[in-house]
């Protein structure tokens, strides 16, 4: 089979450029087309270029329509506004959508679940295999332990991270609420401050860290009578992420339409 031609969304971002680096370096995948926003800095400029890499002859462009025309699929780590725009496009093109970008509503999500039934969409809030790893262990200790046991998530990104908590500890809240059989949006808890009372038994905490260039640290608590269990994934560099969602756009080809994940690209199936 011939390499899967693929766009990367959002070129001159720190995931773009490490997206680009990790396809110059895949086997199977190769590099179609470099987007931006329009009215960006970076239109013209040579997207290999702009990774540190040599030229590559691919300009960025803030046509993803007629990118779209030559390409398999998009692989998108941008924000909701450029991500739901794009999401149209890439669905009337038939083409993979693979979504990283984090911060998106639950009108956000609708929309993209409303093109699943014509479109190969794969969407998570990590592409990594640990992260991924991870959420399963959560679920599966979470259904273990009953309330007994308080669930706390903790997360350290960079200080330009524009999200909080980040779309990694809402896949490890999650999971943490799947393994309880519980909504995550009734139990969750993702702010303290001031006289909060005591905490509500059951509850899913979330606390938010910012500053210097973490990649990414993420700490699921399970905090009980007299012990404590912790589950741990540290990220040391994006390019996990960034092989973790070629995987996925490869993995995609050829399926019927639906809406993925990652657990679907991983064989974990439902994580159950």
């Amino acid at each position: 089979m011939s390499d899967m031609r693929l766009i990367v969304a959002g070129a001159g971002g720190r995931m773009g450029r490490t997206l680009i680096h990790a396809l110059h370096e895949a086997d199977g995948a190769a590099l179609v087309g470099a987007l931006e926003a329009p009215g960006s800095e970076l239109l013209g400029q040579d997207s290999g270029l702009l990774a540190g890499l040599g030229p590559n002859g691919i300009p960025v462009s803030a046509d993803l329509w007629s990118l779209s025309k030559e390409a398999d699929g998009i692989i998108d780590f941008t924000v909701p506004a450029a991500t739901i725009a794009n999401v149209a496009i890439a669905a009337e093109r038939g083409i993979v959508h693979v979504i990283g970008t984090t911060g998106l509503s639950a009108s956000d999500n609708a929309v993209i679940k409303s093109v699943t039934q014509r479109a190969i969409v794969v969407q998570s809030g990590n592409m990594s295999l640990g992260v991924n790893l991870l959420a399963a262990l959560v679920k599966q200790v979470a259904k273990s332990l009953d309330e007994d046991f308080d669930i706390e998530i903790l997360e350290m990104h960079h200080r330009a991270k524009i999200d909080a908590p980040s779309g990694t500890a809402y896949l490890l809240g999650q999971a943490a609420a799947d393994g309880r059989g519980v909504p995550l949006e009734e139990k969750s808890v993702r702010s303290r401050d001031g006289f909060t009372g005591a905490r509500g038994r059951g509850d899913i905490g979330f606390a938010t860290l910012r500053g210097g260039t973490v990649t990414g640290e993420h700490s699921v608590i399970f905090a009980g009578p007299y012990e404590r269990i912790e589950l741990t994934h540290r990220a040391e560099d994006r390019m996990i992420f960034a092989r973790g969602a070629v995987k996925a756009a490869c993995w995609a080809r050829g399926r019927k339409p639906g809406l993925y994940s990652m657990a679907d690209v991983l064989g974990l199936g439902s994580q159950s």
